[in-house]
């Protein structure tokens, strides 16, 4: 587990805020002594945290609200922003005894692994299994983690609505550890849904769950932010070599929501569209990267410019089916919809959403899709646009 390294700093704020109140499925956040083996420490640790911070280490680099980085080289993520945000970074424990449709479990391993199984599952649709969601958090690739009930919210609708198994994955955080180790854990993510998949048993209960309910033959990768350009990362190792060594295996489709893609020059929509928030700013996007990204890496780098010249060209890369979410005030708009038009070129099947009137990761903040008619609107569209998705592939 990666614990000494996640606090309550998430990209759910990138966008609308509103009071909350339960439009979705209910969630139940954890006090803290429920908190599962995946639940990042609770609010007493990071205050314990933050003082052990101040007592004679300095900070050499801040990201504001989010990550300190300090003189002994070690990062502080205790949330220093707007206290009203916390909620929305709670871990919400697993649970065997369904609530709205779903129960929730985790799966301790490498990697870890949380899954939403929704009560319509292998045989009470005569044995018919389910799609597979694999989940691949954002965050810059410095922070959030998967057990939070910003996630929560809206995979639990979701494993409900396709319907699918949501599996939510545990990545690792930059700078601790940089790119490419958030590519290979989606990589090992795979690996471990098909060793689930094939073994007769083992694993104990949650993955006998997982493994009856299941069909890993139709895989999505999914995944906001960062995790969009995991999305598309993962996909083309997953392609690559034959495909007998991923059998019974198989990703199905891509859907990379609001994916960090960008250049090292600023783009229109970067330069001309104002935040929404202090929560997804240039520098914020500036600092995150250039933790996360190799070392001596500009924005240009594959990992974060798929279209860009120093990247293997698209017609080359093994993709699967697309379905691309682009929200139309996000500051990277334009390079969201550049990708979109280079995938188009390069002859692979893309389908394009675009969140009209939205910003960055807007459905991950449960008060304003409860509480706001459009941003609520918007989410349902989303969802809608993935259920069709899936259903077609």
């Amino acid at each position: 587990m990666q614990t000494s390294h996640l606090h309550r700093d998430s990209v759910v704020s990138f966008s609308h805020n509103a009071p909350a109140h339960s439009a979705c499925p209910s969630v139940h956040a954890a006090p803290p002594a429920a908190a599962a083996a995946m639940a990042p420490p609770d609010v007493e640790q990071q205050q314990q945290q933050a003082r052990a911070a101040a007592g004679g280490r300095k900070v050499v680099d801040e990201v504001s609200g989010w990550l300190r980085v300090l003189d002994d080289g070690s990062v502080d993520r205790t949330w220093t922003g707007p206290p009203e945000a916390l909620p929305l970074m709670q871990p919400v424990a697993p649970y065997a005894e369904p609530r709205d449709g779903h129960t929730l479990h985790d799966l301790p391993g490498e990697p870890n692994l949380r899954v939403y199984l929704p009560e319509v599952a292998a045989g009470s649709e005569g044995g018919a299994r389910l799609p597979v969601i694999l989940q691949l958090h954002g965050g810059g690739f410095c922070i959030s983690h998967p057990s939070w009930l910003m996630y929560h919210h809206f995979y639990a609708r979701l494993a409900c609505a396709v319907p699918a198994v949501v599996v939510a994955v545990e990545l690792p955080l930059a700078p601790e550890q940089r790119l490419p180790a958030h590519i290979d854990t989606g990589v090992a993510a795979l690996r471990r849904l098909r060793s689930i998949a094939l073994s007769e048993d083992g694993g104990g209960p949650a993955a006998a769950l997982l493994r009856g309910a299941a069909d890993v033959s139709r895989v999505f990768l999914i995944g906001d932010s960062s995790g969009g350009n995991l999305v598309h990362l993962v996909a083309a190792q997953a392609g690559q070599g034959d495909a007998s060594q991923w059998e019974p295996l198989r990703v199905a489709g891509g859907i990379p929501i609001h994916p960090g893609f960008v250049r090292a020059a600023r783009s229109r929509s970067e330069l001309e569209t104002k935040a929404a928030s202090v929560f997804f700013t240039l520098d914020m996007l500036d600092k995150f990267l250039a933790y996360a990204l190799p070392e001596g890496a500009t924005k240009d780098h594959p990992f974060t410019c798929p279209m860009g010249p120093l990247a293997p060209p698209l017609a080359s890369v093994p993709l699967p089916p697309m379905l691309v979410s682009v929200a139309e005030d996000d500051l990277i708009r334009d390079t969201n919809l550049e990708y979109c038009d280079a995938l188009r070129a390069a002859g692979k099947e893309v389908e394009v959403l675009v969140n009209r009137g939205m910003s960055h990761s807007f459905y991950l903040n449960k008060y304003a899709v409860d509480m706001d008619p459009a941003t609520g609107e918007r989410a349902r569209e989303l969802i809608d646009a993935i259920k069709s998705f899936i259903s077609r592939h």
